[in-house]
Parts: structure tokens; C-alpha cells; sequence
């Protein structure tokens, strides 16, 4: 049996961005404008920060999202600042972060498991698809999966394409029927007020010169290749990888009544100590050739709040810990899915 090591995010406290997400007040006509009625109650999220999070500087181009929602969307609205808009990609599911893009990722349950990815670039071209698991849990991506009743729209202050216009920046809407996210949700039901999903948002930002009238990516004369992209994030995730569903941000579903203060649910942070023991188990296989069932050997000195117990068989294992409250218990197996009973 292959187990492969599962890189460690370098996170020193668990803190993901979170956001309250309000109904909507009216209907919207999309046009990938922001600065009309329907988003002026909806509160911009922090700037956005490189993925790796403080190992990084700052991204040097700000990037922002508003979200809303009602009985049949999940609205968002981005802003990219940007001296350089272009694109090249325009056939449905490309692999649209070959161009500069903006993703959206979204597990409703938080079990890091049955999510979904969304990618779109300046020319309004989209790729769509839902994951079955992370890849480093084996994937597959779902890449004939497609939102369907999706509704996107961009709008560009400067010229698409050209290098000699005053370019400043792009904006995108974009309306996701529930009916198309329910599919991966607990009980296949709509988030209810107060409750809270999973979400993260990308950036992709290619290095560009302007070569014959037009923008090519810079490539690096060692490799001959482009240089790597950058990859600027809501909620940072500690390493160069969005597929670590457990670290996206929260968002809480609320309405003109719900406040704009968040607390973190402690047993967000159980869930979180039995992920890093996932993490420390799959590497201790991949080093050791079996599980182990002492979880001193993946705890280390380290501070931690939960006493797991560990079960293993040659090819499996599951590492439980009880809930804060001591009334329910929580799992994660080799898999990476994680659950409560």
C-alpha cells in the first residue's frame, strides 16, 4: 500500500477569516458592476493576503469580495484592482487559471469532502466542478459537473487586452442557485440563519510584459517556463494549496438581525487538533510503513486540548476525540473525512 505524506500547513493558531453573509435586499441584474443599490448593505471582507499568509508579503493589487443571499442565490461580488486586464481562455471548463482569474470554493458541511470550485476570468469564461475529495486524498475532480441556472457577469473599468489603456481594475457578480450546492450539504437543505459554510476565494496573478502590442506572460530564462503564479487568498492557507478545506473561511448566514460578531465554535478547534493528527499519521505511515496507535508520537510537546484515541489496522485509521461539551464524539480517518456521532 502507497500512502503519500500530506505537507503540514504552517498555520501557528487557528484562525480562519470569517464573514456574515445578509439576505439580500432586492433582485439582481448582473452586470459585474458593484457599486449599485443591491450590495451597499453588504460589508467588504478583509483585503486579501498571499496563501501562504504571513510568510509572504502583501499582495501588491487589492482584492475584495461582498456576498449576499436569498431564497434562491448564493450572490457574490469581487473587486480586483489591476493595471493589467487580460485574458485568452473563452471555452466553458478550460483550465481557466492559466489566465489570471478569480475562484470560489465551497464546502458546505465542513467535512473537507464533496466541495466545489469555481473559476472565472476577464473574458467571463468559467470553469466549474465539483470534488469528491481533495486530491491529496485522492480526488476525483468532477470535471463534467456544472452549476446549473449559474449567472455571471464582469465588468471592466479600462480595455480588455490592450496594454495602452488606463486600466484600474475588473469586478465580477456572480449568482449560484442553491438548487446546484445542495447536492454536498447537510440534509440537502439551504443554510439556515445563524448557520455557517465553509468558503475561500483565489486570486491567480500571472507576471506580464507587453511584447508586440499585446500581454505575454514572463518567463523565466533558467526554465524556460513562466515564472509561478501568484495565488492571493481570502483566508489564508499556510501553504500553496487551496484544496485544504479546513482552513476556508467561515461564512454565518444571516439577516438584518444578526449581528456582526463572530465567535469561533469551540469545537471548531477539536476539529482542527484531530486534522493536524491526520496530517502527522498519513507522514508517519509514509516514513514508517504502518499507523501507530500512540498518539505521543504525533502530538509531540506541543499544547493540545484533546486526548484522541486512535484506532489502526494495516490499512486504516481513525482518530476520535470527544466534543467540548463531552456529549458528542468526532472521527477523521485516512481518508481525511472527518463526521460526528
Amino acid at each position: 500500500m502507497n500512502v503519500s505524506r500530506v505537507p503540514e500547513p504552517a498555520v501557528l493558531s487557528y484562525a480562519p477569516e470569517h464573514y456574515i453573509c445578509r439576505r439580500a435586499a432586492c433582485a439582481l441584474e448582473l452586470d459585474g458592476r458593484l457599486d449599485k443599490p443591491f450590495w451597499a448593505h453588504a460589508q467588504w471582507t478583509e483585503d486579501f493576503v498571499d496563501i501562504e499568509g504571513d510568510a509572504r508579503p502583501l499582495p501588491a493589487k487589492q482584492t475584495r469580495v461582498k456576498m449576499l443571499w436569498d431564497d434562491e442565490y448564493f450572490y457574490f461580488g469581487a473587486e480586483l484592482m489591476e493595471n493589467e486586464i487580460w485574458a485568452t481562455l473563452t471555452e466553458r471548463d478550460s483550465v481557466i487559471f492559466y489566465d489570471n482569474d478569480f475562484e470560489i470554493f465551497i464546502d458546505p458541511d465542513g467535512d473537507s469532502h464533496q466541495y466545489y470550485e469555481f473559476e472565472i476570468n476577464a473574458l467571463n469564461t468559467v470553469w466549474d466542478l465539483l470534488l469528491v475529495k481533495p486530491y491529496r486524498d485522492g480526488g476525483p475532480p468532477v470535471d463534467a459537473w456544472d452549476i446549473a441556472g449559474l449567472k455571471t457577469a464582469v465588468h471592466i473599468d479600462g480595455e480588455l487586452n490592450n496594454p495602452n489603456a488606463d486600466n484600474r481594475s475588473w469586478s465580477i457578480e456572480v449568482a449560484i442557485p442553491w438548487k446546484s450546492l445542495l447536492e454536498c450539504a447537510n440534509d440537502r437543505k439551504r443554510p439556515s440563519i445563524g448557520q455557517f459554510w465553509r468558503v475561500n476565494f483565489s486570486r491567480v496573478e500571472w507576471q506580464v510584459e507587453v511584447k508586440d502590442g499585446r500581454y505575454v506572460k514572463v518567463v523565466n530564462p533558467a526554465t524556460g517556463k513562466p515564472y509561478p503564479e501568484d495565488n492571493w487568498v481570502w483566508s489564508p492557507q499556510g501553504i500553496i494549496n487551496m484544496h485544504y478545506p479546513e482552513l476556508w473561511g467561515y461564512v454565518v448566514f444571516g439577516d438584518d438581525k444578526t449581528t456582526d460578531t463572530f465567535t469561533l465554535p469551540p469545537d471548531e478547534l477539536v476539529k482542527w487538533e484531530l486534522r493536524r493528527l491526520y496530517y502527522r499519521q498519513r507522514n508517519y505511515y509514509a516514513e514508517h510503513g504502518h499507523y501507530t496507535m500512540d498518539p505521543a508520537l504525533l502530538m509531540g510537546d506541543e499544547g493540545w486540548t484533546i486526548q484522541p484515541r486512535i484506532e489502526i489496522t494495516s490499512r486504516l485509521f481513525q482518530i476520535s476525540a470527544a466534543s467540548v461539551d463531552a456529549q458528542s464524539t468526532y472521527h477523521i480517518g485516512q481518508d481525511g473525512k472527518l463526521w460526528q456521532e
